[in-house]
């Protein structure tokens, strides 16, 4: 069996530090479940021992990462000190490197200087939309040209770079998404992160949706839109490493999200709706007449063709008739394949 190339994140949460405001969908302490509060050294230790213990010959590398806030807003002094925390840990080889999320609008000379010196190979920025619209309607506080110019002078450093982009913002729309992706896109991030609008209850958002001003996506509406996300940036080679929330017990417990598209497979939906776009696409284009056909899939991916619950399946029977839908894994076929035939 192959060892997973995934890394081992070892996650120190800063909530809202270093952010100069607040945008309208935040609340990090409720997505986090850590309440806001200056991390000590002992805790980023404590933090970093007690995921060590997790590392197993399946985890290729380690990396500490600061998330949740605005990384390099908070003061100089607090972001030498963690980093070299963090560096020990890189020293003795117990970990791999650092990683950290920031604003766009942080990444400049000075504080780029600031951790030249320290194992940080890879920055990923909230960025959120590329539309102007969108970025004011969310007070985000930073333009799209940001973004532009802070992608490419990370590029240029070396710097792994990552992207955070949302489906279902105030102010925007199907077309704006799109427009926001390609725009992204064409700066040739390494990997993306996809996340629904949910409205927290401890966010600016929660009021305008109490008083009607703001209406998030069904999950439906949501899981499309994150689907055509994926489907264009795979068509340029750009990894999208998550979509949808991490699933935690505080967002889990109702009080913590008022509306919106969470799931805690969000991920698997898209992936379902994917495979089930591919399923019925091969099987209009064999116009099988019979009345029980044959899905191959790799291993891997059969739980993405058959859906939660088998609802694949009961759609493919449904819209096309058909008796019976067997699912067969193949190990002869790649992953993100499928092969539809006649049952024999």
């Amino acid at each position: 069996m192959a060892y997973s190339k995934k890394p081992l994140i070892i996650p120190i949460f800063l909530p809202h530090a270093g952010c100069p405001h607040r945008c309208v969908f935040c609340d990090q302490s409720s997505i986090t479940g850590v309440r806001s509060k200056k991390r000590s050294p002992k805790d980023v230790r404590d933090q970093i021992e007690a995921f060590l213990k997790f590392k197993t010959g399946r985890r290729n590398t380690v990396q500490i990462a600061f998330f949740g806030g605005n990384f390099l807003g908070i003061p100089a002094d607090e972001i030498k000190h963690l980093l070299a925390e963090a560096a020990e840990y890189v020293k003795t080889g117990r970990v791999n490197s650092i990683r950290f999320s920031t604003r766009p609008d942080t990444i400049d000379h000075p504080r780029l200087d600031l951790i030249k010196n320290f194992p940080v190979t890879t920055i990923e920025l909230g960025v959120q939309s590329m539309d102007e619209r969108v970025l004011s309607a969310t007070k985000r506080g930073h333009s799209a040209a940001d973004t532009e110019k802070a992608i490419q002078h990370l590029k240029e450093l070396n710097y792994e770079v990552g992207v955070q982009l949302m489906v279902g913002l105030p102010g925007d729309t199907p077309e704006r998404l799109i427009a926001s992706a390609q725009r992204i896109a064409r700066l040739k991030p390494d990997f993306i992160r996809i996340y629904p609008t949910v409205v927290l209850a401890g966010s600016p958002l929660a009021a305008a949706y109490r008083k009607g001003d703001y209406v998030p996506l069904s999950l439906d509406e949501a899981v499309s839109r994150v689907k055509n996300l994926y489907l264009l940036f795979k068509g340029e080679n750009i990894r999208v490493i998550r979509m949808g929330l991490q699933a935690s017990q505080d967002l889990e417990n109702g009080s913590t999200i008022l509306a919106g598209p969470y799931h805690p497979a969000f991920g698997h939906r898209v992936y379902s709706e994917i495979f089930l776009d591919m399923a019925v696409a091969q099987i209009e284009s064999a116009a099988l007449n019979t009345d029980s056909i044959s899905i191959r899939a790799n291993p891997g991916d059969v739980s993405k063709l058959r859906g939660l619950r088998n609802r694949n399946i009961e759609i493919l029977k449904k819209k096309f008739g058909f008796g019976s839908v067997t699912v067969r894994p193949d190990d002869a076929l790649a992953q993100d394949q499928l092969k539809v035939g006649r049952l024999i």
